[in-house]
């Protein structure tokens, strides 16, 4: 188990690990360079003012270890790795869908509960009803649960307004949380989730005034469209994107979930930073994304939740294509924060190798956002977002299915959960020492180090 000690000064040694840098080219890796995980076997890193200081293999110096003013985590034993980047989420909400699932449990689709006026819409009629600080509550509520479990930067969508006002709101929310989350939030309008059918203009007015709104009080703001059957089509997806794109908005679009209508081909040639879902791609589209500089981005939770499909990560990752993985986290068919359980869903069902998985839920998703310079990897000068396993071979991160997370995770140089630490001291002296004797000579003790666990860790 990590052993942490010291007087929490700002300045952290965690030392003794197996470090999984992910140090490598920049841009998006592909093909090969995703089984590259930087590994150092066994080293050490320094934290300093909320970032990444010095990254060494062997043991860290005495003089650092034992300096009054560092705190220390012994992660011998264990797997030092980047926090993930969950690059695609809607963990903005209000409202629940349980009563849906209970339908799909008795065989109704997921569009065929759309067409009935379920399904987002649903939770648009929740959000619009919802106050501000219900929806703040909500997605800070999501993003500590996503913390708990590795993930230090996660973009949020909004799109569960779909009018002006409620898609601005939705906004400001999640840029209010952003300035008080430890993790990074990134905010991306989506507007286009759906069709609202109380507004028959609904998509002219989205185009002339929701998105102009948006981009004035957001510049820069990525646009993300749902491009489906009974929601927005490829003809009405283009025209939105052309307008996003004369604002200065990068672009990304939900394609080919259930049904291939061309959008993926249209993305690649507009120059979209992504195509998410790809379940239904048909194979020369997948291929031409893949020899493109658009991402895919493959979202396994949603082929667990509704109907056993998943999108052929390993072909595409064999095209030579530029990959990540997300949660999709929402209400509807992605209902899990969890990045180990796309990992684990990834090896399982997507045919990629742990080390892929590992790069396409850190580096690369780091590299779609924009921000591969700050998250992503373990390299001195980069932000000190990073968790400690409590392992000591990283394949448990695909073998384990539903576990706790990891012992330590670290955000801007702090830690924001600790889960399996062994015992936590201002310092340990003598009496300790006495005290500890003393429990040797109880079995019960004995038992919990000789199965390598501490007081207090589960078992």
């Amino acid at each position: 188990m990590p052993h942490r000690k010291g007087a929490r000064s700002g300045s952290i040694v965690v030392h003794g690990g197996r470090l999984l840098t992910l140090r490598g080219p920049g841009g998006p890796r592909r093909g090969a360079q995703l089984r590259d995980l930087g590994i150092i076997d066994r080293g050490w890193l320094l934290i300093e003012h909320g970032r990444i200081s010095r990254v060494e293999s062997g043991d860290a110096p005495a003089e650092i270890i034992e300096h009054p003013a560092i705190d220390v985590v012994d992660a011998a034993g264990c797997v030092v790795m980047p926090t993930f980047v969950d690059c695609h989420t809607h963990a903005c909400w209000a409202g629940d869908r349980l009563g849906e699932f209970e339908q799909r449990c008795h065989g109704a689709s997921y569009l065929e509960i759309l067409r009935g006026g379920g399904g987002i819409l649903s939770t648009v009629r929740a959000v619009r009803a919802a106050t501000d600080d219900e929806l703040a509550f909500g997605l800070l509520r999501r993003i500590a649960a996503m913390m708990t479990l590795g993930t230090g930067t996660i973009e949020v969508k909004s799109g569960y307004g779909l009018d002006q006002d409620t898609e601005l709101r939705m906004l400001r929310i999640i840029h209010s949380v952003s300035q008080v989350a430890p993790a990074i939030v990134m905010g991306t309008f989506l507007g286009a989730h759906a069709i609202d059918p109380e507004d028959p203009a609904f998509i002219e007015r989205t185009i002339a005034e929701t998105l102009p709104a948006v981009a004035q009080e957001f510049p820069g703001i990525t646009c993300d469209a749902y491009c489906e059957t009974g929601a927005w089509s490829v003809e009405d997806c283009t025209r939105l994107f052309e307008a996003a794109r004369d604002l200065g908005c990068p672009l990304r679009v939900h394609a080919d979930q259930f049904n291939a209508l061309g959008m993926t081909r249209v993305a690649v040639e507009m120059g979209a930073v992504s195509v998410d879902h790809l379940e239904a791609t048909p194979p020369e589209q997948l291929r031409q994304l893949a020899e493109s500089s658009t991402f895919g981005v493959m979202l396994p939770v949603c082929g667990f939740h509704l109907d056993g499909r998943y999108p052929p990560g390993r072909a595409f990752v064999d095209m030579g294509g530029a990959l990540a993985l997300a949660t999709n986290i929402n209400p509807g068919s992605a209902p899990s924060p969890s990045m180990p359980f796309v990992i684990a869903l990834a090896c399982r069902r997507l045919g990629l190798s742990v080390a892929e998985a590992i790069t396409l839920t850190t580096w690369n998703p780091a590299a779609l956002l924009g921000i591969e310079s700050e998250v992503g990897s373990i390299e001195p000068g980069k932000r000190a977002d990073l968790q400690v396993l409590d392992s000591r071979d990283e394949r448990e991160l695909a073998f384990e299915i539903s576990g706790p997370g990891p012992a330590i995770v670290i955000l801007r140089g702090e830690v924001v959960t600790a889960r399996a630490v062994e015992r936590e001291v201002e310092g340990e002296d003598e009496d300790d020492d006495e005290d500890d004797e003393d429990e040797d000579d109880d079995g019960d003790e004995d038992d919990d180090r000789d199965n390598g666990r501490g007081p207090g860790s589960p078992g």
